[in-house]
């Protein structure tokens, strides 16, 4: 029987609204215990460029307190290798990054960029980091990212999640099944996630492929009228 998919709970939200303030408070890490304490399997953090929500403090806590893996995302550069070398967290999930995008806006192009990733995520690997490159769910990208030599992707699911057409999200539906399916073959745990919510998961928790799907947006939101222990364990 396949084990159960593994959900990461992503708490940079969180953060946002501490940050809308610069208080300290709510505090993202407190939010991290009561996530694993509803069975949140990780914990996953973007620190980006900007610092627009977490923080450096943040990482290193989480880090030093969680008992269960923290996956960091981040960009492809110099300052973030040189940051999670010094943290050391489970896992890192190198996602790109553009200071004036709201959120992620798709996946890295691993084949433009596959010397220098190959270096990177080389580098991450022999420190104990498992490494995971966020990738549209094309195979091109998958191709590129076996080249990389890494043993794990997160598919973006984000053009299913914003399909409006039933016909179109059926379509985007058959392209992240359809990679899983390649990149599985290709001996590479396949997980998933961006812009997924507790209505259009269904749908994707069916792909049999799926290790693990990181979900950050609507469990925050959810959080706001039923709490957050809630909203994780449902």
């Amino acid at each position: 029987m396949k084990p159960p998919i593994q959900l990461g709970v992503n708490i940079d939200h969180i953060a946002t609204v501490r940050e809308a303030r610069g208080t300290r408070y709510p505090d993202p890490v407190q939010a991290g215990f009561v996530a694993v304490d509803a069975g949140a399997n990780g914990i996953t953090v973007h620190l980006r460029e900007d610092r627009r929500h977490i923080q450096e403090r943040d990482v290193n806590l989480l880090r030093e307190a969680l008992t269960v893996p923290m996956n960091l995302e981040m960009a492809p550069t110099p300052q973030m290798v040189a940051f999670a070398l010094k943290v050391r967290p489970a896992k890192c999930c190198i996602v790109p990054e553009k200071r004036e995008e709201l959120t992620t806006e798709g996946g890295l192009d691993v084949r433009l960029q596959s010397a220098s990733l190959r270096g990177i995520c080389g580098e991450l690997a022999r420190a104990g980091i498992e490494v995971s490159l966020f990738i549209d769910p094309d195979p091109v990208q998958i191709e590129a990212a076996v080249g990389v030599g890494i043993s794990v992707v997160e598919l973006h699911t984000g053009a299913y999640a914003e399909a409006q057409d039933a016909d179109l999200k059926s379509l985007e539906f058959e392209k992240i099944t359809t990679a899983a399916g390649i990149a599985a073959d290709a001996n590479l745990q396949v997980n998933a996630g961006h812009g997924l919510t507790y209505h259009n998961v269904a749908r994707i928790v069916s792909i049999p492929q799926l290790v693990e799907l990181n979900i950050g947006h609507a469990i925050v939101a959810r959080a706001l009228f039923r709490g957050l222990q809630t909203a994780v364990a449902d």
